[in-house]
Parts: C-alpha cells; sequence; structure tokens
C-alpha cells in the first residue's frame, strides 16, 4: 500500500465528488432500507439530492485550501439537505469544515480530528439522538480514524480504511442496537449511506474510481414569486427502460445533457430515470434507440408551480403567514382554503430541501412566518430554517396531513406568533392520523404479518393492520380509534386510487358510523391511497 501523505481542497473536492458518484449507484437499493413495507423509502435519494448541493457549491470555490472547500461542502449540504439524512449529513460536513478550519491542505491525522467532530456536530443536530442510526456510524468511524492515527503517523490512506472498514461493520451492527430495524432485517439506511460515501472517498484516495463532471450550476430563481406566471420550469419526466447491456453512466450523462434533477439507477437490462427537462421528447426519444419504454411519466411542472404556489395573504392575519408542506393537488386546495399562505409541493419521498423551505419563508408577504411540516421526515428540514432568515419563524412539529389541517384550523388572527404557535401544537391531540397503502415486501411489525402486496394500514404512524384490500385495512384502522358519534372522518384518497372503490369504502364507514359526518376529498397524494383524518 502507498502512503498517502496529505490532501488539499481540490482533493478534499475530489473524494466527495467520487462518492457521489459512488452513492448514486447504490441510491436505489438505500431507498428499499425501509423500516416500514411502504412504497415511500427515500433516504439514498435524500443523500444523494443532499450531495449534488454540495458539490455545485464546491465548484463554485475557487480557492483550493482544504479550508474553503470543506466550508462549501458545508453550505451546500445544508441548504440543500433533504430528509433527515439529509440534515444530518449536512451536520456532518459543518463538523468536518470545523475540524480543518485554517488548513491548506490536511493529513490523516487532520482527517481523524475533523471526523470527531463531525460526530459531536451530528449528535448536537438530534434533540433526541438514537443509536443504531448513522449518528452511530459517524461516532464509531471516527473513533477507528483516532485509533488508526496513533500508530500510523497522518497516512492518510491507511487512516482512511480503517475509517471505512469500521463503517461497514457498524452498519452491520446497528439492527443490533435498534430493535425497529431488527424486527424489519434492515440495517439502517442513513448509516449505509454514508458508508457508501466514505468508501467511495477511499476508492478516490486509492486511484480507483475518479471525480465525477462538476459544473457549476446556478442558484434556481426562488419558485415562490409574486406573479406565479413568469415561473418556469418544464416538465418532470420519468420512465422505465428494459433493454440488453444498458450503460447507466452513459445514459446519466447524455440525460444530463437534455436536463437537470437527472436520476438514473437500474442494472444492464432494466433503469428507471427521472429528469427535468424542457424537451422531454429529446430524452424519450434517445431512450427508445436504447430498448422499450414503460411507465414513461410527463407533468407540466410550470402548471403544477401555478397550481400549488398562490399566496392568499388576505385569509389570514396580516402579520403572519403559514407554510405548509403537502403533496397533491387536493392536498394543496385543502391547506389554501383554511388559510395557508404557501404550500411547498412535497411530502412523502419528495422531500422539500432546507432552501426550498427558506425560499418559501422569504417570499412569504410577511415578517413573521408559521412553518407546517406534515410530515416527521420534514420535520428535521424545516427545523434548520429559522436561524438562516431574518423573519421570525415558529416550526410546528406536524408530522401528518390531518395534524398539518387540525393547526391550520387552530390559527387565531387574533393571537400573535407566539401564541398562535402553541395553540396550533396543542391542537395535534385533538385528530387522529391514518395512512393506508399496499405493502412492498413481506415481514412481520408490530405483532403484525404483513405479506407483499396486501393493504396494509397506519394510526398515527404506526402499523395496525394488514388486510387482503384496501377498504377492508380502511376500516380495521378505524376501528382501533375511539370514533366520537358527533365527530369527522375525512378521507383523502390518491392520486391512483379507483373512484368506485372511494365511493363503496364511504357507504361502508357510513353504515358502520351512521352517527359521524364524512367527507370525501381527493388529495391527489402519491403513494399513499388513503390518508384519514379523525376529529
Amino acid at each position: 500500500m502507498n502512503d498517502l501523505s496529505s490532501c488539499d481542497g481540490i482533493g478534499l473536492r475530489g473524494m466527495f465528488s467520487a462518492a457521489t458518484r459512488w452513492l448514486e449507484r447504490s441510491a436505489q437499493s438505500i431507498n428499499t432500507l425501509n423500516v416500514f413495507p411502504v412504497p415511500d423509502g427515500d433516504t439514498g435519494t435524500n443523500m444523494l439530492l443532499t450531495m449534488r448541493a454540495a458539490m455545485e457549491e464546491a465548484s463554485r470555490s475557487t480557492d483550493g485550501d482544504a479550508a474553503a472547500i470543506a466550508q462549501a461542502l458545508a453550505k451546500g449540504s445544508l441548504m440543500g439537505a433533504r430528509g433527515n439524512s439529509g440534515v444530518i449529513l449536512s451536520q456532518i460536513f459543518r463538523g468536518l469544515a470545523s475540524g480543518l478550519d485554517g488548513k491548506n491542505a490536511f493529513d490523516g491525522n487532520d482527517l481523524a480530528a475533523a471526523l470527531v467532530q463531525s460526530s459531536i456536530y451530528a449528535y448536537k443536530g438530534m434533540s433526541k439522538p438514537v443509536e443504531g442510526t448513522i449518528l452511530t456510524v459517524i461516532r464509531e468511524a471516527a473513533d477507528a480514524a483516532m485509533t488508526k492515527s496513533a500508530s500510523h503517523d497522518g497516512d492518510l490512506l491507511a487512516i482512511m480504511e480503517a475509517v471505512v472498514d469500521e463503517a461497514r461493520a457498524s452498519v452491520a451492527r446497528t439492527p443490533s442496537l435498534l430493535p425497529v430495524l431488527r424486527q424489519a432485517g434492515v440495517v439502517d439506511a442513513g448509516g449505509q449511506g454514508l458508508y457508501v460515501l466514505l468508501e467511495g472517498s477511499l476508492q478516490y484516495l486509492r486511484g480507483d474510481l475518479e471525480e465525477g463532471d462538476i459544473t457549476p450550476v446556478e442558484p434556481a430563481a426562488s419558485p415562490f414569486l409574486t406573479s406565479v406566471e413568469d415561473a418556469q420550469y418544464g416538465y418532470c419526466t420519468e420512465f422505465l427502460l428494459r433493454g440488453r447491456g444498458l450503460d447507466i453512466d452513459a445514459i446519466r450523462e447524455k440525460l444530463t445533457n437534455i436536463g437537470e434533477s437527472v436520476l438514473v439507477v437500474g442494472d444492464e437490462s432494466m433503469i428507471r430515470a427521472h429528469l427535468h427537462t424542457f424537451d422531454p421528447g429529446a430524452a424519450l426519444s434517445y431512450a427508445t434507440f436504447l430498448g422499450t419504454l414503460q411507465q414513461v411519466k410527463v407533468e407540466n411542472m410550470d402548471e403544477q408551480h401555478r397550481d400549488f404556489i398562490v399566496a392568499q395573504p388576505q385569509s389570514i392575519a396580516p402579520d403572519i403567514s403559514i407554510v405548509a408542506v403537502a403533496s397533491g393537488k387536493g392536498l394543496a386546495e385543502a391547506f389554501y382554503s383554511i388559510g395557508a399562505t404557501i404550500v411547498v409541493p412535497g411530502g412523502e419521498t419528495m422531500n422539500p430541501s432546507v432552501q426550498e423551505l427558506l425560499q418559501a419563508v422569504e417570499s412569504a408577504p410577511s415578517q413573521k412566518v408559521i412553518i407546517l411540516p406534515n410530515n416527521p421526515n420534514i420535520l428535521l428540514a424545516a427545523s434548520q430554517v429559522p436561524v438562516l432568515t431574518e423573519k421570525k419563524v415558529d416550526v410546528v412539529p406536524t408530522k401528518t396531513i390531518p395534524q398539518g389541517i387540525a393547526a391550520l384550523l387552530a390559527f387565531n388572527n387574533e393571537l400573535d406568533l407566539e401564541a398562535n404557535a402553541a395553540a396550533m401544537e396543542k391542537s395535534l391531540t385533538t385528530v387522529h392520523s391514518g395512512e393506508v397503502t399496499t405493502a412492498v415486501r413481506s415481514m412481520d411489525i408490530n405483532g403484525i404479518s404483513v405479506k407483499k402486496g396486501q393493504a396494509i394500514a397506519f394510526l398515527d404512524r404506526k402499523p395496525v393492520a394488514a388486510e387482503a384490500s384496501l377498504s377492508l385495512a380502511v376500516l380495521k384502522l378505524l376501528s382501533k380509534i375511539s370514533v366520537e358519534q358527533d365527530g369527522l372522518i375525512t378521507i383523502f384518497y390518491g392520486a391512483n386510487t379507483d373512484s368506485s372503490e372511494v365511493e363503496q369504502i364511504a357507504q361502508a364507514i357510513q353504515e358502520k358510523y351512521p352517527g359521524q359526518e364524512i367527507e370525501i376529498v381527493s388529495g391527489g397524494q402519491p403513494h399513499y391511497n388513503y390518508i384519514i383524518s379523525v376529529e
């Protein structure tokens, strides 16, 4: 093994550029490491998009010092952070930047010390740190680096090898530390993502993996405009490509020349692709030469944003705006109708970044803003926003769409920001949240045996039933709740839900709960056939 004594900022950028390429290959498999057998695993995608934002910022730096590049990685990863895994990753980079502060270059000893700082920052970023997660992996990898540095005199390559070896072992141990992982039969997805990034960095140092192309990307104009007609976003284009000898890297490079936000995952026989482009025909025409297209979806994002992002300051107190996160046209309209100022598109598998949430806050027509994340995987990103703006921002910790609606209904024009935030948070206990979808794999969880293809129901984010049909799952879900006779059941049905099935479910609920008021709303949300609110 050749000694590698030190690395400057250009090398640091190369390490993580190569690591990002390496993560891209594994993003989809990391997504499958979902504790619940539902089609919303997104850790790999969130970490990949966070890394892309970090690399875009690093590519703009004209300073070759390690400290400058580390600071750029920290800034880019924070603004681009998506989901809890992305935010924790940004804290790891923040710690790395702290550890490399003032250094033109770094050796293995410097890296070991910086990784210790990464661990410290990552733990501090969580109000309730949980072991058996990415936090454990960065801590144990940093400890291994410090141990190795004591005997290898700053040998960067040797210390990085120790980091990767320990990260791999640490990920393998996560099920023994976190019962929910052991029960689901998976390792921690965030920890696996971090291991892949570290492994990619090591391969770069060994010369086995080259860095990817780093093209400076100008910050996108805020989609939250005073005049939504001014926005231009093109088309969200997705397809499944089947063929023989498909070259993922070549396809990814070609699609990158056609559009942006490119994701290409799969193997030589099947590839799933996603991109944003003003010319979807070019992408589809290229793909048809390579094989057979399936599951083609092209959506006009300009129209989506005109539907989603509409400021309505007249519907709330003149000095307080409300930013809510929701996925689906019907859900967005529901939030607007009861007083939301701005709805940020996002939710399951489409977590908005810190930058996107910040843009929404800055675009709001007041200096006081309340954010409703409406998803536990968006809450941590939302909590980063208050310190990034001069506006006064409160985050009400809504974890579901029903909680978000209950919070918004509790808003009072006559109260100030703090009193409203407190009242809205208190309202979260007045509503039960249910979700029903189809299981994507078989497993036993929370005493429930789930088979792939079954309908699975969640009550307040916990699995409570697995049934042969969606309608049976909905009824089983409601049976778990003490339904008041004068209460309200609201059912938001998803984009791919059969309307006749919705009517049958509504009738069955009415027959079982004749004293209940039942409201049926087209939510248009992806993945979850039904989101149910019981008040």
